[in-house]
C-alpha cells in the first residue's frame, strides 16, 4: 500500500505489484529511481534494479511466504528446491550458488532459521505441542525438530517456550 502511494505521488503507472516486486509501464530516468529510492528507503524499503539482486529477493520472499504463509497447513510435502527451480524458471544449482554469493549463506540455512522463527511463533501461541508443530512445519520427527532449534536458538524448544520473554527475529533481518 505503502509503495504504491509512493509510485501514485510521482505519476509512476502500475502494470503489477506484489510482496517483493513491482513491474511498470515506463522506464525510469536516472533521477527517478533516486528520487524513488531515497523516498523508499525512508519507509524501511529497499529499491532493487539489478538482476541478480532481484532474484535473490524472490528467492528469500518464496521460502519467507512458503514458510510464515503457505496456502494449505500441508509442509510436510514442500521440496524447496523444486519449488524454487519451477518459480524462477531457472536451474536450482545457479539459484544456490547466487543466493551463497550474496547472502553468506545457503539455502538450506536460510530456511532452517525461517522454519525456526515459525516454530518460535507456534510455540508463543501456545496453541499445539511440539509433536503437532514437527509435523505442520514438515519435520520428520520432533526430536528431529527439537536438534534444529537447539542448534539455532540454544535452548531446546520446551525451554524457549518457558522462557518466552525471548524475542523473535523481524522476517527480514534473518
Amino acid at each position: 500500500m505503502v509503495v504504491r502511494q509512493q509510485l501514485e505521488q510521482r505519476g509512476i503507472s502500475i502494470m503489477d505489484i506484489t510482496l517483493g516486486r513491482v513491474k511498470i509501464v515506463q522506464d525510469l530516468d536516472e533521477q527517478q529511481l533516486l528520487d524513488l529510492g531515497a523516498s523508499l528507503q525512508l519507509l524501511g524499503f529497499e529499491l532493487i534494479d539489478k538482476e541478480k539482486d532481484r532474484l535473490v529477493e524472490q528467492i528469500r520472499n518464496i521460502i519467507i511466504t512458503s514458510i510464515h504463509h503457505p496456502e494449505t497447513s500441508d509442509q510436510a510435502n514442500i521440496n524447496y528446491s523444486t519449488r524454487l527451480a519451477a518459480q524462477l524458471n531457472r536451474d536450482y544449482s545457479y539459484l544456490s550458488r547466487l543466493f551463497s554469493e550474496h547472502e553468506n549463506r545457503t539455502i538450506e540455512k536460510f530456511i532452517i532459521q525461517q522454519k525456526v522463527e515459525k516454530v518460535k511463533e507456534l510455540l508463543q501461541y501456545g496453541e499445539m505441542n511440539i509433536n503437532e508443530i514437527a509435523l505442520q512445519m514438515g519435520y520428520s520427527s520432533s526430536g528431529h525438530l527439537s536438534t534444529q532449534f537447539k542448534n539455532v536458538v540454544g535452548v531446546s524448544p520446551s525451554v524457549y517456550k518457558q522462557e518466552s520473554t525471548a524475542g523473535r527475529q523481524p522476517l527480514d533481518r534473518i
